[in-house]
């Protein structure tokens, strides 16, 4: 569930130590054994691996080093054979890691150094990585680097201890080079890089084992970021999903959700919204659009309320008064506003009206967030007395904060939080693995979804998704990244109901909410 830095995760170490006692060798045999158990799963599970062949483990000179000598004598317990490859000359190990090597020497475990002999890949089942840990920064060097190309290239099974070594813990960016795990066993907890792409990839499969360091003491240190999944959700929030209703109740009780979205040319954009915002569980939905689209739209989606815009006839927001849209949001719950809006001239001032006068928690998405960008950001606007959640993908977020999509891809946990505190706001960065951020500082990091939810109209959807949510009294950093997971979860169950991922589209997802 927690979801720790490299920093963090050294506090939490050095307290378990020092604080609680634990011994460190206690905390690397415990480790180890659990990387031996996970491999000894991994054999059953390729089930085609001889079993006569030895795993090959790489010893880097630090902790994960040891971790990997420990998971070498427990392979062997577990009936695998194994062998160490030292990457550099092990008499200069020191504490716990030459500790692990002498145990190991003493055991007959064979062992040898990188670059005294040739390496034949062939011999092995598979390969572990226990070079480098979370500790190290930056692109691998000698002798590592090598190392880590020829394993790469073995194209042998590798499992990770902790994270792939030359993967940054902190981010997720890959460095050259990095091992390309099919398995990384992460220790007592998930580590920032595992979580985000690229490095999310290099990571192969994350599972995450307890090593004896308390759950309990993340929150003890402080640590704001975590995982979604349904355990999340009823130990934090007291949620069981799918979310249950009283015999006993009205739609009164759900709130009333009004959608400000779409123009002639991307009517959809409001269609999905609304549609969105209805099956989230909200008890009624008003959708605002400009007049001359009205006609088209009624009877398209029945269950939500239309309210035609004053426009002159042109079919777009720019002959709306804000003042229309602010009265038509009084006595409402939640209002999503900008997709498939469209710009026009003074749009940013218009939206400000609205920013500052809306009487209910606000959902500002698509054009919306670019008339924000071009009025130099939330910097320069008040901030709200109510709650507001934006809804970026990296391309509207590096226009709201001056960076380049690349720069805003490259911290997304960080940069989110940040964001969030500095505007008091509630963002939602989306693209894989969607990062929700909080004022109060707090970050979730959704698994939810799949690459075929990279198709038009999804991210209308989750806005009118977490509008819905919103109106039904949940808090905005609550609705925000429940919106998020069931939005990904819908995204799975559409996928897996279509012939290829790629054919499905947003109306897949919302059916399937």
């Amino acid at each position: 569930m927690y979801i720790v830095t490299s920093a963090e995760m050294r506090t939490l170490d050095e307290y378990a130590i020092h604080t609680i006692g634990i011994p460190a060798a206690v905390l690397m045999e415990n480790a180890g054994r659990a990387v031996a158990e996970e491999i000894a799963k991994l054999l059953s599970e390729l089930g085609d691996l001889e079993a006569s062949k030895p795993w090959l483990i790489l010893i880097g000179k630090g902790n994960n080093g040891g971790d990997g000598m420990v998971a070498a004598r427990h392979l062997r317990e577990l009936g695998v054979e194994a062998e160490m490859l030292y990457a550099a000359d092990p008499a200069k190990l020191t504490s716990d890691a030459a500790i692990q090597r002498d145990i190991a020497a003493r055991m007959g475990i064979a062992a040898s150094v990188y670059g005294t002999d040739s390496i034949r890949w062939e011999r092995y089942a598979g390969i572990v990585d226990a070079l480098l840990g979370t500790g190290t920064a930056g692109a691998p060097r000698e002798p590592y680097a090598s190392l880590i190309r020829e394993a790469n290239a073995s194209g042998l099974p590798m499992v990770a201890i902790d994270i792939p070594s030359g993967l940054d813990a902190d981010t997720g960016e890959v460095n050259v080079p990095c091992i390309d795990a099919d398995l990384t066993v992460a220790l007592a907890f998930l580590k920032r890089g595992l979580t985000q792409y690229p490095g999310a990839e290099r990571a192969g499969r994350v599972v995450v084992r307890s090593i004896g360091i308390p759950a309990e003491l993340a929150d003890r240190e402080g640590i704001r970021t975590l995982w979604t999944n349904e355990e999340l959700f009823l130990r934090r929030f007291g949620l069981r999903l799918p979310l249950a209703r009283k015999a006993d109740t009205h739609k009164g009780i759900y709130g009333h959700v009004l959608v400000a979205a779409g123009t002639r040319q991307y009517s959809g954009a409001g269609l999905l919204a609304a549609a969105a915002a209805i099956r989230s569980g909200a008890g009624l939905v008003s959708w605002a659009l400009p007049e001359r689209m009205l006609d088209p739209m009624i009877g398209r989606l029945p269950e939500v309320m239309l309210h035609g815009m004053p426009d002159d006839e042109r079919g777009d927001w720019a002959a709306v008064p804000p003042e229309a849209v602010l009265r038509l949001a009084a006595g409402k719950t939640a209002l999503a506003i900008g997709p498939g809006m469209g710009r026009f001239a003074g749009d940013a001032a218009w939206l400000r009206a609205i920013w500052t006068g809306a009487p209910c928690p606000l959902v500002v998405d698509a054009d919306a967030l670019n008339m924000i960008a071009d009025a130099g950001g939330l910097g320069a606007w008040p901030q709200r007395d109510g709650a507001a959640i934006l809804t970026p993908h990296p391309g509207e977020m590096a226009r709201l904060t001056g960076l380049t999509a690349r720069e805003v891809q490259r911290d997304r946990i960080g940069l989110a939080r940040r964001y969030a505190v500095q505007h008091g706001v509630t963002l939602v960065l989306k693209g894989a693995r969607t990062v929700t951020a909080t004022p109060a500082g707090d970050v979730y990091v959704n698994p939810s979804g799949n690459p075929g939810m990279a198709t038009g109209g999804a991210g209308d959807a989750l806005a009118g998704l977490i509008a819905g949510l919103l109106a039904q009294d949940f808090d905005a950093g609550l609705a925000a990244a429940l919106g998020v997971y069931l939005h990904g979860l819908a995204g799975d169950r559409a996928a897996a109901s279509r012939p290829s991922p790629g054919s499905m589209i947003a109306g897949d997802i919302i059916n399937c909410l």
